[in-house]
């Protein structure tokens, strides 16, 4: 895999240079940008298209939760990793419909956002572990689907999907169905592509909102 091309959206500036000089100790990642605020994080989006942009919520200008919106309209298969101070579960429903890929509390070291990023691009979800599950249950809650989604998906992608609403790598999903973790990356690859979303929690929380994934597929 090419290196990922990253932007960094944070308004304190000791953190997001910081993070860059973390990040850029690692050969596969490349940080194309830093926005000091949302109108800029959109901005910058456009000029750069990047792969990933790591997010913060709260920012001058335009706040995390709407420059999420506004690029995943402009660039609809980037990840957007949200790495915010706030576990207060508003925020974090708000960033999610939003169209964001995974959600991290800043207390994490600035090493392990590099093995996030590189999970997003891998196709697997990034969460913090305490708000997940939590999330994710309390939306399934809230959304009555269609169904029609499910039309557009083959019954193995389907299966590999609900393995990954289930938390389980893409090593343990290839495990389960006796196929290599690449072939699992294809499928989640082509799933991204024919429901238009960047990562595997975009899909997931799609999926919930049409119906056919159900509680008893989360973890």
């Amino acid at each position: 895999m090419s290196q990922t091309r990253v932007i960094i959206a944070d308004d304190h500036a000791t953190f997001a240079e910081g993070l860059q000089r973390a990040l850029s100790d690692d050969e596969d990642i490349e940080v194309v940008g830093i926005a000091c605020n949302g109108l800029e994080a959109v901005q910058l989006s456009k000029e750069k298209k990047p792969e990933v942009i790591v997010m913060d919520i709260a920012m001058p200008e335009m706040n995390g939760i709407e420059a999420t919106r506004q690029i995943k309209k402009i660039l609809p298969s980037s990840s957007i990793l949200v790495l915010s101070g706030y576990g207060y579960t508003p925020y974090v429903f708000s960033v999610l419909e939003a169209g964001a890929a995974g959600y991290l509390l800043k207390n994490v070291h600035l090493k392990e956002v590099a093995n996030a990023i590189k999970s997003l691009r891998s196709g697997e979800t990034v969460f913090d572990k305490d708000i997940a599950e939590k999330i994710l249950r309390q939306l399934s809650k809230s959304w009555k689907g269609s169904g029609v989604s499910a039309k557009r998906l083959n019954q193995r992608e389907l299966e590999v999907l609900k393995l990954g609403a289930k938390s389980l790598s893409n090593d343990e999903i290839a495990e389960r169905l006796h196929i290599s973790p690449r072939t699992v990356q294809t499928h989640f690859t082509n799933i991204f592509t024919k429901i238009s979303v960047g990562s595997r929690l975009e899909a997931i929380l799609h999926c919930l909102k049409e119906g056919w994934l159900v509680l008893d597929d989360l973890p």
